[in-house]
Formats: structure tokens, C-alpha cells, sequence
């Protein structure tokens, strides 16, 4: 019999809640992963200068940077008073920060480069010969990359894939600044778990800090999956 303590925890309102909004921040991270995270590291696995320099740089900071520093960072460039997140309100009358779209840019903020290493890694020689190839035999760009980029760069875009889905599911100190930790809106299972032990509910931080563990152990083994496939 399941201890009625346990059940009563993992189906409080909170708990699921958190959950059901962790899904919808991961549905927005996971594609922008894929169609931002991929033509980025390629373009920087194959391009030199200032500028490639200074994206490079940008797109490292998450990694070398506290979240914290990061997240305060984006607040002051996306709040109602930033430049950032006046054109948003004015333009599209969009509030980012402490609602929906300051989750999702969090995470994908934290897992971007993680996304964008593998692939810039794989950026060399023989790649570089059949996107030389299919110039010449008058390919565009576009083409080029759908259909020799990505083909050849599957595994590192899978690995990139991985990581950053398991970085972002975890991300708790630039959503702690961009969302607000606010219960009942922006409580991801992360800044969940930080509420509870808050709050010294250790059983519901255990029961989500497990659900997160299961999934960062099936995100690890498909990792490896991929790189002895």
C-alpha cells in the first residue's frame, strides 16, 4: 500500500501545478533548442571574426557566470523599465518577466550552450568539404544545411539536445529572477523543490527532486546511447 502521506503529497495542487508548468516551459525550450541552438553553433563552428567573437563570448556566459548574475543581467534588459522589455510592452503589449515568457527564456537561456558546444565542435574538416561540395554544385544555404549540415552533425545535435533539456529542467536561479517564483504562476518543479525545503516539506521536495532525478537519468542514458550509436 503506498504511504497515504506520500500520495497526499505528490498529488497537491502545488505539485502538480508546478509540473503541468515545468511541460509547458520544456514544449517552448525543447524546439527553440533545436532551431536556434543548431544554426548557431554552426555558424560559430565555421565562421571567423569580431562579431562571431563577441556572439561566442555571449552565448558562453550562462556557463561562466553565476544564474544569478545572469538572471539579474536580463532583468535589467527585460524589465518594464529595461530597453528590452519597454519595446515588448509598447510593441506587443508583453509583461516578460514574472509571467510564462520570462520561464521559457530562462530556460532556454540556461540551456542554449550546451546546445550549441557539440555542435560548433562538430564544425570541421569533412564537414566543411561537402558544404564546400555543395556550393559548387550550386546548393543554397538553406539546402546545404538541411540536407548535409544536420544530417552530419546528428549526434552532436542529439547530445546538444540532451544537455540542455537536462540543464533547463534544473535552471533555478535565472527563473528565480525572470519569474519570480510566484506560486500558482510561475512555480516550476525546480523553484518548487526550493519552496519546500523553504518551507522544511522535505517529502514533496523528495518526491519532485526524484521525479527530476528519473529524468535526468533517461536524458543521460540516451546521451550515451548517442554517443556509442
Amino acid at each position: 500500500m503506498p504511504d497515504p502521506s506520500l500520495l497526499a503529497a505528490a498529488t497537491d495542487p502545488d505539485v502538480l501545478f508546478s509540473v503541468r508548468l515545468t511541460l509547458r516551459v520544456m514544449a517552448v525550450a525543447v524546439p527553440a533548442f533545436f532551431l536556434i541552438g543548431a544554426p548557431l553553433g554552426y555558424l560559430l563552428g565555421r565562421g571567423r571574426g569580431r562579431w562571431l567573437a563577441a556572439l561566442d563570448f555571449l552565448v558562453s556566459l550562462p556557463l561562466v557566470l553565476p544564474p544569478m548574475a545572469v538572471g539579474f543581467f536580463l532583468l535589467l534588459l527585460l524589465g518594464r523599465n529595461g530597453p528590452f522589455g519597454i519595446v515588448a510592452q509598447r510593441l506587443f503589449g508583453l509583461d516578460i518577466i514574472f509571467g510564462f515568457p520570462g520561464l521559457a527564456l530562462a530556460a532556454v537561456v540556461a540551456g542554449i550552450p550546451l546546445m550549441v558546444r557539440p555542435v560548433q565542435a562538430a564544425v570541421r574538416g569533412e564537414l566543411m568539404r561537402l558544404v564546400e561540395l555543395s556550393a559548387v554544385l550550386g546548393k543554397s544555404p538553406l539546402t546545404t544545411f538541411v540536407r548535409v549540415v544536420l544530417p552530419h552533425c546528428k549526434k552532436s545535435i542529439a547530445a546538444g539536445m540532451f544537455l540542455a533539456t537536462g540543464r533547463a529542467l534544473g535552471e533555478v536561479g535565472v527563473s528565480l529572477l525572470l519569474g519570480g517564483d510566484i506560486i500558482g504562476r510561475t512555480n516550476t518543479v525546480s523553484l518548487e523543490i526550493y519552496n519546500a525545503v523553504f518551507s522544511g516539506d522535505f517529502q514533496r521536495a523528495g518526491i519532485l527532486s526524484g521525479l527530476l532525478a528519473a529524468v535526468s537519468l533517461a536524458l543521460t542514458f540516451a546521451l550515451k546511447r548517442t554517443g556509442s550509436g
